[in-house]
């Protein structure tokens, strides 16, 4: 496949890259400094502005998928703000490139642990990261309402970090999957499995998706 990656430098979006590659798929990765991607076959980048629908549209026009693993800097006060304002302007450039498959990645937090009750909104989740968990809620939102596009969103278990590549985990839906009476984990290596599983078999068209061990 040719694969549009946003995110191709960050901690997501550069083991997506890696899996992707492993596989054998061309990638061009859309990126702000070009010079934080080291360069490697199977690899093009693109110097993007994602914040502009028509840079994004031309970048990925021709591709079979684009993936999203955008996240604004931390610690800005605008993040909110910066976070839905990108994810518009890469869902309207996606549809004016007349790409259909897009897959964008999300946070845990816009799962739910109890009918009605996402696990953004309850008491234990950690203050420092409500902000950005409820941006991706945001995000989950606006692709949501899409019609045109084949879209997919993965939110990942809420303990998401680095660590090894099993290929071995469990698919859920819309609801937290516990370890025990624990929240789920699973590695940023296997979200980069699931990512390109997805988009190798689109097996959650028009669905949010979570994975964890």
């Amino acid at each position: 496949m040719k694969i549009a990656l946003i995110g191709a430098t960050g901690l997501v979006g550069s083991k997506v890259l890696a899996e992707a590659l492993q596989r054998g798929h061309q990638v061009t990765a859309l990126v702000r400094t070009p010079g934080r991607l080291p360069a490697q076959a199977g690899v093009t980048p693109v110097v993007v502005d994602v914040n502009d629908a028509g840079q994004v549209a031309a970048a990925v026009a021709g591709h079979d998928a684009v993936v999203s693993a955008f996240n604004a800097p931390r610690g800005n006060p605008e993040f909110y703000a910066q976070y839905v304002g990108a994810v518009r302007a890469i869902v309207d450039g996606v549809k004016r490139s007349g790409v259909k498959r897009v897959l964008l990645v999300g946070g845990a937090g816009s799962l739910f642990v109890a009918p009605g009750v996402q696990l953004v909104d309850t008491p234990q989740f950690p203050a420092e990261y409500r902000t950005e968990a409820q941006a991706a809620r945001e995000a989950l939102n606006l692709i949501g309402a899409e019609k045109t596009l084949a879209w997919s969103f993965v939110s990942p278990a809420p303990i998401l970090a680095p660590g090894q590549r099993t290929a071995q985990f469990r698919l859920g839906g819309d609801q937290v999957l516990m370890n025990g009476d624990k929240p789920g984990n699973i590695s940023v290596e296997d979200l980069a499995v699931a990512i390109v599983d997805e988009l190798e078999t689109a097996r959650h068209l028009q669905q949010r998706f979570t994975l964890a061990y």
